[in-house]
């Protein structure tokens, strides 16, 4: 992989680990892959528009998170799974002195996530669900009895700067967000967002779930802060705004 901004360099596997890696403290880094045309899922999921080199993005991203931050929907259908020690992911977070395994936290206005799947059975640091209040009170029981941990914001709906902030309590300050669109909407519009991590794939699609499922109160402006290149597929690093500023 080449880095054409700031510095053109080549960059192997640890120097991709150093051109990801942020600053101690709280940050909230979105990750998504995209078509040249806006598409950020092939026939209902994201694979059709990755390559290799997205895999390595995903995975240092993910490896440098203390968790991993995503909407329900995208949980189940790109089949989520935990992040373990002897996965590629776990192995990589070894490698640089993290834990190797980390918590998946779901957002769930209802509170859907199956607390049969593996997703809840299998993690080692205990699967997180973000609901509110509205959620069904048997459905919240269920996956603490499964194992899951629980983080209730909001009445009606999630409340996702009091979700953050829990989390933060709790050493889960660095997260790295995967979607899908309405969350990445939602995240935006409160002003959480601090980095879009994005993987343009020199592809048209059309017909697929977009970036944005609907608009913003007005545009949110980015800096292009770096550029890397591999087989015609560009991955973006871009720094929001200051809140105060949008």
């Amino acid at each position: 992989m080449r880095r054409l901004l700031p510095e053109p360099a080549e960059l192997d596997d640890d120097a991709l680990v150093e051109a990801y890696r942020l600053p101690a403290g709280r940050s909230l880094r979105v990750n998504f892959v995209a078509s040249l045309d806006g598409a950020v899922t092939v026939g209902g999921v994201s694979e059709g528009l990755g390559s290799l080199g997205d895999k390595r993005v995903f995975r240092v991203l993910r490896a440098l998170a203390d968790a991993v931050l995503v909407g329900h929907g995208t949980a189940a259908a790109e089949g989520y799974r935990p992040v373990t020690a002897d996965s590629a992911v776990g192995r990589l977070r070894a490698s640089i002195g993290r834990p190797p395994a980390a918590p998946v936290v779901v957002v769930s206005r209802r509170a859907s996530l199956d607390p049969a799947s593996g997703l809840v059975t299998g993690a080692v640091e205990p699967t997180l669900c973000v609901t509110c209040e509205a959620a069904d009170p048997d459905r919240r029981a269920a996956l603490e009895a499964a194992g899951a941990h629980l983080l209730v914001c909001g009445e009606d709906d999630v409340d996702l700067p009091t979700a953050i902030e829990r989390l933060a309590e709790r050493g889960l300050e660095q997260l790295v967000c995967e979607g899908g669109p309405q969350l990445l909407r939602g995240a935006l519009t409160a002003g959480l967002v601090d980095e879009l991590d994005l993987t343009l794939s020199p592809a048209l699609v059309g017909g697929e779930a977009r970036l944005l499922d609907a608009a913003l109160p007005g545009p949110q402006r980015l800096r292009l802060r770096q550029l890397l290149e591999e087989d015609g597929v560009l991955f973006a690093r871009y720094a929001l705004d200051d809140p105060g500023a949008r």
